[in-house]
């Protein structure tokens, strides 16, 4: 069922909320955009205009290393002064409720945890981008510390192991995190209700929980501006903006 209207939409979708136990958010770059972090992937986004980095490049050039760095340190003043949004704060609403059991997301904004999950309950696909990680010794390091030896040098600092120091996030041609792959797919095919929030559905493996959801009986809704290709799947079919359809169900 593809929503007529807004009015429609948040009806429905509050009927499929009070029915269900388990509930599953799956979130993409679209239900950041009200909290003013720029869609990556979507046409004019950040990757229209500058190339990712990929991860070869960035362990085999010192050059690609500070470039990554920079692009970072520019990219401040979108995810410093982000807040979660209306969408963030309603799953949370959720989550609080005891309705949501953790959320899955493809973001690496920080936004979900900062809005009230605990960071645990936060799986996150692809990593995190509000610090960073040795890539050898995993060791953590602060975001306002690098930049500070960043600024000092003009170079990239390592770890005290000598390993690379990245943000923690997961890179074009990095490995997916085992650990968080298998809690979305455990997650996924143990919910009665999946909820798939501002993600195009295009980048696989994950893209595909929704579908293991739906043959394991959960019912699905996609809420997202843009048609996706699990349109003809889902239970409901929600083309509007997020903040507007899930600002009622915020706990006042």
């Amino acid at each position: 069922m593809i929503a007529p209207d807004r009015q429609t939409a948040i009806g429905r979708l509050k009927e499929l909320v009070d029915a269900a136990e388990a509930i599953v958010p799956f979130t993409g770059a679209g239900i950041s955009t009200e909290s003013g972090i720029p869609d990556f992937r979507s046409p004019g986004g950040l990757w229209s205009k500058t190339k990712p980095i990929p991860f070869d490049q960035f362990l085999a050039s010192a050059d690609m290393r500070n470039e990554a760095w920079r692009r970072r340190f520019a990219m401040e003043q979108h995810f410093a002064p982000a807040k979660p949004g209306r969408g963030h704060r309603a799953l949370a609403s959720l989550y609080r409720a005891g309705k949501v059991p953790a959320v899955v997301t493809q973001n690496i904004d920080n936004l979900h945890q900062v809005s009230g999950f605990a960071p645990h309950h936060v799986v996150e696909l692809h990593g995190n981008t509000t610090y960073a990680l040795c890539l050898d010794c995993e060791k953590r390091y602060e975001l306002g510390w690098v930049r500070e030896k960043f600024e000092a040098s003009g170079r990239a600092p390592d770890c005290e192991c000598s390993g690379y120091i990245k943000t923690a996030t997961i890179s074009f041609g990095q490995a997916m995190p085992e650990d968080a792959m298998r809690r979305a797919e455990d997650l996924a095919a143990s919910c009665d209700l999946f909820l798939a929030i501002g993600s195009s559905l295009v980048v696989w493996p994950a893209a595909g929980f929704p579908l293991r959801a739906k043959q394991n009986g959960a019912r699905l809704v996609i809420l997202n501006r843009e048609p996706t290709d699990f349109d003809d799947i889902a239970d409901l079919v929600v083309h509007d903006e997020i903040g507007e359809v899930l600002a009622p169900f915020i706990a006042q």
